[in-house]
């Protein structure tokens, strides 16, 4: 017994040398959390206790590089930063409330940039897409996360002007997939929360200006993107600001109907891609 035992072990210990080199690479890949600059100053926030703590989950955030402006206005700071970091940390803190996910506290900020990095994030987020703009590599790199089964969510951007931005960058990602409204009856809007009224969410503009639309926005826009199998994999949030929605939502001016809409479409669209 004592001989095969020592047969046994160069075998046993190469396989988990094997091993352990896999899961050497398997950590290599996904790279490890950062913090970001914004020109935000009311966006900082600070990092939370637990924010090296190992969980199964966490939204990643989308940097992307800007256009010019397309209102005029100069294009003076980093577009995907907006709401950056306090919007993530708080909504991350409403998803541990509300849900079993086991979620980090703290955001992963990921870049098409051509590596595997971005196939390790499952859903991702950005802001502000009526300013952004896609090479044709970062948009096939979009196309082949989304088929693979990642969800895309797009966020805070209003009005003609910023939708036809939008746009140019979402028709090379998939130029033969509509972009359609998505219905009442579709399961995103049912998997916890039953959401068939839902209403336009606006920004912490509304504090100073008393509107809830901005530029000629006067509606929101519930639309997505379908595989070949009818699961969304684009979820655009178009005339409505649900950034600021979580990152106010602890700010007793900010109304409390909307925060909590915000934070329910954030629950049904994470588990909605957790499950389907």
């Amino acid at each position: 017994m004592a001989e095969l035992l020592l047969e046994m072990r160069p075998r046993s210990f190469f396989l988990l040398a094997l091993a352990g080199f896999a899961t050497w690479g398997v950590l290599r890949a996904q790279r490890p959390f950062k913090e970001y600059a914004t020109q935000e100053g009311h966006a900082e926030y600070e990092l939370p206790s637990d924010y090296k703590e190992t969980t199964e989950w966490t939204r990643a955030r989308l940097r992307y590089d800007s256009m010019m402006a397309p209102h005029g206005y100069p294009d003076g700071y980093r577009r995907w930063t907006v709401d950056y970091p306090r919007s993530d940390r708080l909504l991350l803190q409403g998803i541990r409330r509300l849900t079993r996910i086991n979620t980090r506290s703290v955001e992963q900020v990921v870049d098409l940039d051509g590596s595997d990095d971005v196939y390790n994030w499952p859903v991702m987020y950005a802001v502000e897409t009526g300013y952004w703009k896609l090479s044709d590599e970062q948009a096939a790199q979009m196309r082949e996360y989304l088929l693979r089964g990642g969800f895309f969510m797009c966020d805070d951007f209003h009005g003609t002007i910023e939708w036809d931005n939008f746009m140019a960058s979402m028709q090379k990602v998939f130029p033969d997939r509509p972009v359609v409204d998505l219905d009442n009856k579709d399961p995103i809007f049912h998997v916890v929360y039953d959401l068939d009224d839902r209403f336009q969410v606006p920004g912490a503009q509304y504090l100073y200006t008393g509107r809830v639309y901005e530029y000629d926005g006067y509606q929101a826009k519930w639309r997505g993107i379908y595989d070949d199998k009818g699961r969304v994999m684009v979820a655009i949030c178009h005339n409505m600001d649900l950034g600021d929605a979580w990152e106010w939502s602890n700010e007793p001016r900010y109304p409390e109907k909307w925060a909590s809409l915000a934070y329910r479409i954030a629950v049904d669209y994470f588990l909605y891609d957790l499950t389907h």
